[in-house]
């Protein structure tokens, strides 16, 4: 069943897409939505439809993923709670979702159609500039992938892509710097089976160079990363 967002959502939830606004205006863009939840693997946003909303993850987890043209389906990156999807119903011009997106578990997402959230963007512009920080995240997976592409060798391409993402869009902590990617986003980043960054990360964790957690990886030394 659908509620209000004001139902829905707890007033503390955390999100890069609502940084910045005040507890009222917090309120008044999660009324404005509706709480809808998906269970695993259902497809909520389809590529090449009309983009007319626009959805913010607060339980479970998603993913985007591309269907080429003889019908692969190519997985790009996970979506966590907090994290903002089908953006591209906030400009001016209609255009279609460029990819689809796809529950991985069980989860809720607070919806708005177009005209709300262009309204609320209106009102409250950090959400506009929020939402222009999402994009330029999606930027730097993808300048990393095709830099990492650009190695011969597979330990090259994830070592590449590792420094660039946690560079890019990490976390600088105590210890490191903290990527939030799992093993399937950076096997399809770097053009690997999920078994080889598998054996990658755990020889680099061996060495010292990082730490894996799940759907983490903390780099702890750039030099070793690179080290052959």
């Amino acid at each position: 069943m659908a509620r209000s967002g004001r139902d829905a959502v707890g007033f503390d939830f955390k999100s890069e897409f609502l940084e910045g606004l005040t507890f009222p205006e917090r309120r008044a863009v999660l009324a404005a939505g509706v709480l809808r939840r998906f269970v695993a693997k259902s497809v909520i946003t389809h590529q090449s439809t009309a983009a007319d909303r626009v959805f913010l993850l607060t339980n479970g987890r998603g993913r985007y993923f591309f269907t080429t043209p003889d019908g692969r389906k190519v997985v790009l990156f996970s979506l966590l709670p907090g994290d903002l999807f089908g953006g591209a119903a906030l400009l001016s011009k209609q255009c279609d979702y460029p990819v689809s997106a796809e529950t991985v578990k069980d989860s809720s997402v607070v919806v708005w159609d177009r005209n709300t959230i262009r309204t609320l963007a209106t009102r409250y512009p950090r959400l506009l500039e929020n939402a222009l920080s999402t994009a330029s995240d999606y930027l730097i997976w993808y300048v990393a992938t095709h830099l990492g592409l650009t190695s011969h060798d597979a330990r090259s391409r994830l070592a590449y892509i590792l420094s660039n993402l946690s560079q890019g869009i990490g976390r600088e902590g105590p210890r490191g710097r903290e990527l939030e990617a799992t093993n399937e986003e950076l096997a399809h980043a770097a053009n690997l089976t999920e078994f080889t960054v598998s054996r990658l990360l755990s020889e680099w964790q061996r060495r010292g160079a990082i730490v894996k957690r799940r759907g983490r990886v903390l780099i702890r030394s750039y030099e070793k990363l690179f080290r052959h």
